[in-house]
């Protein structure tokens, strides 16, 4: 958790949107509307944002009249239909640009592990191969958006934070925790992750250089074009490493290069906004030990992934119904060796998604407050070398060794229904989704939720929610059946019912956040080994026949003159008990406590000071090489950053793993130790 922000000066506000309803503001004409902006925090990375503004009216007599404002620019995710921070019934982590370069990162990966739900676990550092979930929940059972746009690969969620964008372009993260069928549809089973990028308000050019220990550098240039009402903008970049260990033949096992590209652009009149992106990720990384078995012991393994990124979304903005319609493709290539350039002692895996999207979205404004409604239709192609059914026409790539003899395909069908009532001082969202999925023999189904809110005072607010979602498996948990694993093709789709309250507020210079939730989970997707087998043992993929869960989480931030300290403490509880020699590689893995503490200090008007500490201890087990189980140890790790900043240029210093503390996030792979990076950043 990292610093707060406090909205300490008043400014004034530019109204966009005037609306003749019971909850606009200026229903009134012909009285004086005076609009303050109530100072409250908001905790910076890993809280829910909690910035309000609360318009007072009055009239020539002084009769005050509370009225609800309506800003179309200023929304957030956690409804289908767009509503301010101060309306939102959901609470959201909002995560934005300030606060991020601030944050002794080089990946968003790295960013999200300072939020107080999030687990990240690492195969590979700075980004390479990351797992992320939320709230004890499974890399698969997220579900990860670019601009709202669901970029989830089918074939797997370790490779998920592929992503063709770098940290400096990044404007905000959204991320819900909790079941957001009704939101995302299916595949948000405990939680999203919204990134959100947008071209520059002017026009631009910056680079950054960046270089470290392990043999780490990274350069990465932005140029932004804006003329009249379009605006353009690009980001490219290449980083590289040598790795933090070797092989026993002496060779590099954790090394990682890759380069990257995004080019996004945007057209902005009276009557209709239009956004378009298009990206590709290019990453190569050493693997280690990752994947490795009591049986199969390989320690050069290696990966390769392609990703492309596309997509064109349109807003209209007049007239009362407001139509939001989507079209995107994204594909994905990867590429396993289980034997570093030695196809001959293990052939490659390959494997290629191709999904493709279109969705319609719609809201519209009536006395009885805010109606959203809409639908998505999602297919998803698998061609593969080992996953999937055999293909009646096998693909063959002319000049390689690339074979792809099997394959799926499935199509995701949607429908959404979500209204929200909008008063002085409560916000109720409600609604469903309906999905059906070809794969699945079960009938479209519907997913119901509903989230409250209530705001006693201007400082406090209370939450309450109930949320259900899905989530079909990945075509690796259904097919993969090579070097000590074996998957279920029949698996069921994993469903979630989740309640939580909460409440957050402010007094004096303190503010606060604690929620408790409740999570129930039918046909939870794991991978088990039954160590008694001995070599007989594999990883089976498999169907939990329920799995509860209950956690508690709260924050707090301090600001005092121009420091500011965050702490944050959560707490889950399983009741699926271990079964004797079961060895779990995901579901039953979770960190039961995290405990994680941040400090922005000042030292000069220029030269700033961040230290940020977590504390984690996790459940779970995992197996050496001689197939005996030992239980994850707790660890503490310490980060820091010293940067100097000045109006067009900055220069800083990070450390990670400040202590060079030896830990593992996933079974027998280790991280790297101390990691020290010098960085300049110029901005023309």
């Amino acid at each position: 958790m990292y610093k707060q922000t406090f909205n300490m000066k008043r400014q004034r506000l530019v109204f966009r949107h005037f609306g003749n309803k019971g909850y606009s503001l200026f229903s009134c004409l012909g009285r004086e509307v005076v609009c303050s902006v109530l100072s409250v925090a908001t905790l910076t990375y890993a809280s829910a944002e909690s910035v309000s503004t609360h318009p007072v009216v009055t009239d020539s007599a002084s009769t005050n009249t509370a009225r609800e404002m309506m800003l179309d620019e200023v929304s957030v995710t956690g409804s289908r239909a767009p509503l301010t921070k101060s309306q939102a019934a959901r609470m959201v982590t909002v995560l934005d640009r300030q606060q991020i370069a601030q944050a002794p990162v080089q990946s968003i990966n790295d960013l999200l592990k300072y939020a107080i739900g999030v687990d990240v676990r690492q195969r590979s550092p700075l980004g390479a191969q990351t797992d992320i979930s939320i709230r004890g929940g499974t890399q698969d059972q997220v579900i990860l958006l670019l601009n709202g746009i669901n970029i989830c690969d089918p074939q797997t969620g370790h490779n998920a934070m592929d992503l063709p964008i770098d940290l400096s372009e990044v404007v905000r993260i959204e991320v819900i925790e909790g079941p957001a069928g009704r939101i995302y549809g299916s595949s948000s089973l405990v939680g999203a992750i919204n990134i959100v990028t947008r071209p520059a308000q002017q026009s631009s050019t910056s680079v950054t250089m960046e270089a470290g220990s392990y043999g780490y550098a990274k350069v990465s240039g932005r140029t932004n074009l804006k003329q009249g009402r379009w605006n353009n903008q690009l980001n490219a970049g290449y980083s590289r490493s040598d790795g933090y260990s070797r092989a026993k033949a002496g060779t590099l096992n954790t090394d990682f290069s890759g380069s990257k590209a995004f080019y996004q652009g945007q057209y902005d009149d009276d009557d209709v906004r239009l956004n378009w992106h298009l990206g590709i990720a290019d990453k190569g990384w050493g693997e280690g030990i990752a994947y490795a078995t009591p049986k199969w012991q390989a320690d050069n393994q290696y990966e390769h992934t392609t990703k492309l990124y596309s997509a064109i979304q349109g807003e209209t903005k007049r007239g009362s119904l407001h139509f939001a319609p989507t079209i995107y493709w994204n594909q994905n290539r990867d590429r396993y060796e289980g034997y570093r350039g030695e196809p001959e002692k293990m052939k490659f895996n390959y494997n290629r998604t191709d999904v493709y999207g279109v969705s319609l979205n719609a809201y519209f404004d009536w006395q009885a407050g805010r109606t959203a409604l809409g639908a998505e239709l999602r297919n998803e192609d698998l061609v593969s070398g080992n996953l999937g059914e055999p293909l009646s026409k096998p693909h063959h790539i002319n000049g390689t060794d690339r074979d792809y003899t099997l394959g799926l395909n499935r199509t995701n069908i949607s429908a959404y229904l979500e209204h929200n009532i909008l008063l002085e001082q409560f916000t109720i969202s409600a609604g469903l989704v309906a999905v059906k999925n070809t794969w699945s023999n079960k009938h479209m189904t519907v997913y119901p939720g509903i989230d409250i809110s209530y705001r006693p005072t201007p400082t406090w607010r209370l939450h309450a929610a109930c949320n259900t979602s899905l989530r079909m498996p990945s075509f690796t948990e259904m097919y993969y059946k090579l070097q000590g694993y074996k998957a279920d093709p029949h698996l069921q789709p994993e469903e979630m019912t989740a309640v939580e309250v909460g409440v957050n507020g402010q007094w004096s210079i303190v503010n606060s956040q604690l929620t408790i939730w409740y999570h129930h989970g039918r046909n939870m997707i794991d991978w088990i080994m039954d160590t008694s087998m001995g070599d007989e043992a594999v990883w089976q993929s498999v169907n939990h026949t329920k799995l509860n869960s209950i956690g508690a989480e709260i924050a707090l931030q301090f600001k005092i003159k121009r420091s500011t300290l965050n702490v944050s403490y959560s707490y889950i509880n399983q009741d699926k008990e271990r079964e004797p020699d079961i060895v779990s590689q995901y579901a039953l893995e979770y960190l039961r406590h995290k405990f994680t503490a941040n400090a922005q200090l000042p030292l000069t008007d220029r030269l700033t000071l961040g230290l940020n500490m977590r504390w984690q201890d996790r459940v779970g087990q995992y197996t050496d090489f001689d197939g005996h189980a030992h239980n994850y140890q707790p660890y503490a790790l310490v980060d820091a950053r010293l940067a100097w900043q000045q109006p067009q240029w900055r220069i800083y210093v990070e450390a990670n793993n400040l202590l060079d503390k030896q830990y593992a996030d996933l079974g027998r792979v280790t991280q790297p130790g101390r990691w020290l990076i010098a960085g300049f950043n110029l901005n023309l």
